[in-house]
């Protein structure tokens, strides 16, 4: 890998403060990638052009990546099939006879409701953002909550919550980074770590707080406001979905049925955890554990045969029960994964500026520059802080955490530092870019899920994450001086 030095950075900071000051999130990202391109093709703006679009066409080669493309096309099948058969106007009218449009504690209680989904969905983050989303999305509607709001509520239970409770594709890949580094027991250690892990813990206690105090601040009081006034999007803003998703009616002369829903939910929950053994497990292997299927499984591969396979079911049902025919299952599934091409397209997008960073060794960089002006006493704080700049940038909390803990383990050791300090720091940091920034793939799947404009969440949510962070920095530097 080349060295770019300081213009590694350029990429993502382009992409991230075009994102945010003209949500045009499409060209912000394009023109991110262009100026990686141009930087890697020794600023030839003909080669820079050929780089970007052979960056873009390299997505592709990695198969997960386009697992995820498949799986937001498909995404859209299923919230059309299951809006279409009456599943999602059942269920909210069973929660009619509880909750009141006037009444604070209905809209408390459902926000509630949709944190503790979110929270115990804990198997995988884009399958818990989609389950939120697409559950709680009209009830929000009704009581007239902000579509921003649901969005935070589906990213600050996602990702935090696979980090507490690491019994998850999550756990099972820090636990083969830190066996890489030499600790002995791994999995010891990341739950040794858990205690000192203030950032996923601060991210849910601040969104209780909210939820049950109503007191909204910064852009995300505007959007309640707004909604309260009927008004469901900012003057320029617009859904991640179509519309014609999002609107789909219930098939005249069909019963409405909440179990039309829970079905195939329920269903791409359940065969999600079975395909990560499935994907996990060597026959091989004598005596394998269980963290060591989880380390070997494959959450793109779950994540999409889940989905396929509970369209699969809900379609049998559908159609033996009469309520869809097979060509109306046909056309239904089709709609839906029209919807999605916008988010498709913002996906690859997101891969491929995140490949460039990589190319360009953008956390390297950061992470190098930091190492040698670490003192014992910040090293704490500092590497959190780093990894929050990592993560932001590329919008990948997963490459945060394989650079962050391959520098963190060693510098504990060689410091006399408690290593799950440090790992917890470099975990808490590398969550933070997958909760909060514009590039990051749980933060575009937890708009899309909520119907909400993308660039409105991240704004909306930027302020109560930048709080949790600020409040872990303390924590950490506090640590650091004790030490």
């Amino acid at each position: 890998m080349d060295n770019y030095g300081f213009l590694s950075l350029i990429p993502p900071i382009i992409a991230i403060i075009l994102a945010i000051r003209t949500k045009q999130v499409f060209i912000s990202l394009l023109t991110g990638i262009f100026f990686g391109g141009l930087i890697i093709g020794n600023f030839n703006p003909f080669h820079g052009i050929l780089l970007t679009i052979e960056s873009i066409v390299k997505v592709f080669n990695d198969p997960g990546n386009t697992r995820v493309v498949f799986f937001t096309f498909l995404v859209g099948s299923l919230i059309t099939l299951i809006q279409v058969t009456g599943g999602v106007e059942g269920f909210i009218n069973s929660f009619q006879k509880k909750l009141s449009t006037k009444n604070k504690k209905s809209k408390k209680r459902v926000q509630l409701y949709a944190s503790l989904t979110g929270f115990l969905l804990f198997v995988e983050s884009n399958i818990s953002a989609l389950t939120v989303g697409t559950i709680f999305r009209p009830l929000f509607d009704k009581l007239k909550i902000s579509r921003e709001k649901l969005a935070y509520i589906a990213d600050s239970t996602s990702a935090p919550s696979k980090l507490l409770i690491p019994f998850n594709g999550w756990g099972a890949y820090i636990i083969g980074i830190l066996s890489v580094q030499g600790i002995e027991k791994p999995f010891n250690e990341l739950i040794s770590a858990m205690k000192y892990n203030f950032y996923p813990v601060l991210v849910i206690l601040i969104l209780l707080v909210i939820i049950i105090s109503g007191k909204d601040f910064g852009l995300m009081k505007k959007a309640e406001k707004r909604t309260k006034g009927g008004l469901l999007f900012d003057k320029g803003s617009s859904p991640m979905v179509s519309e014609e998703i999002t609107v789909t009616n219930t098939k005249k002369g069909i019963k409405t049925n909440s179990f039309n829903m829970f079905l195939p939910l329920v269903s791409m929950v359940i065969i999600m955890i079975l395909m990560l053994f499935y994907t996990g497990y060597d026959a091989s292997k004598e005596n394998i554990s269980f963290f060591e299927i989880l380390e070997n499984s494959s959450g793109s591969t779950s994540v999409l045969y889940s989905v396929i396979l509970s369209i699969i079911i809900a379609s049998i049902y559908y159609i033996s029960k009469g309520i869809l025919s097979v060509k109306e299952v046909v056309s239904y599934s089709i709609k839906g994964m029209s919807g999605m091409m916008q988010l498709s397209l913002l996906i690859m997008l997101a891969f491929t500026i995140g490949n460039i960073c990589k190319d360009l060794g953008t956390g390297i960089y950061v992470s190098n520059e930091l190492k040698g002006v670490l003192s014992p006493k910040l090293v704490p704080l500092l590497l959190f802080i780093t990894s929050c700049f990592i993560s932001f940038s590329t919008g990948t909390s997963w490459g945060t955490f394989a650079i962050m803990l391959a520098i963190a383990v060693p510098i504990s050791n060689e410091m006399g530092i408690n290593s799950s300090i440090a790992i917890a720091a470099a975990l808490g940091g590398g969550l933070f870019g997958d909760h909060c920034s514009p590039i990051s793939d749980t933060s575009v799947i937890s708009s899309m899920a909520s119907a909400s404009d993308h660039i409105d969440h991240v704004k909306t949510q930027l302020p109560y994450a930048i709080l949790a962070g600020i409040i872990t920095s303390i924590f950490y530097l506090i640590i650091g001086i004790s030490l």
